[in-house]
This record gives structure tokens, sequence and C-alpha cells, in this order.
């Protein structure tokens, strides 16, 4: 085993909850404003998530006073404070890049019932 997979292997973190793309789920950022700190909390679809280990990251989408909004988070990032999954989704496709082109309530994404 090599060093880099050490060092990658120290950096996953274990409290991140299980998600998958179509999922709703509300994203508590830290955001560094000067000498101040906040938290910022981004809440929308997930339409993808990418790589693995240290390196997987996911892109939240949300429509925002009309305007879609994509943000594109590592999962394993020391500045997410938590990850909260509100909504599991219903869909069929692992990435969810065809939602850019939808508007208004076709631009949602169908709920599981449990």
């Amino acid at each position: 085993m090599g060093a880099i997979e050490e060092l990658e292997r120290a950096q996953v973190r274990e409290d991140i909850p299980a998600f998958k793309s179509g999922d709703t789920v509300r994203v508590h950022f830290k955001v560094v404003e000067g000498s101040r700190e906040r938290i910022q909390v981004f809440q929308g679809f997930c339409i993808r998530r990418q790589g693995q280990g240290a390196r997987e990251t996911f892109t939240v989408r949300k429509q925002s006073f009309g305007v879609g909004v994509e943000r594109t988070f590592p999962v394993h990032s020391p500045k997410i404070e938590k990850i909260e999954v509100v909504a599991i989704g219903d869909v069929a496709r692992a990435k969810l890049y065809y939602l850019r082109e939808k508007l208004g309530k076709k631009a949602k994404v169908k709920e599981k019932r449990i």
C-alpha cells in the first residue's frame, strides 16, 4: 500500500449518510468571510455523485428565484458541517443532467414512497 492511499484513507469521513442521485439533500457548509465563520445551508436535488475515496464529489441543484443553481461539494471535505437527506428520490439514472433543461414542476424528482 502506498503513502497516497494511506493519506486518503485518513481523510475519509465516516459520518456521511448514504444518499444517491435523485435524493433531496441539505448541505450545511462552513463559509469563512474574513475573520468570521458562518454555516450556509444549501438544499436541493443531488444530480450526480462521482469519484471514490477522498476524491468523491457530489453536485446539488436547486431553483433560486427562477434561476437554476448548481454547486459541487467534496463528500469528505472538512468544511461540510453535516449532510441531511430530506427525501429519497425515485429515479432511473445515475446522472440527472436532463433536469437542467426542465422548468417548473417538470424539474422536480418524484419521491419514493416507503
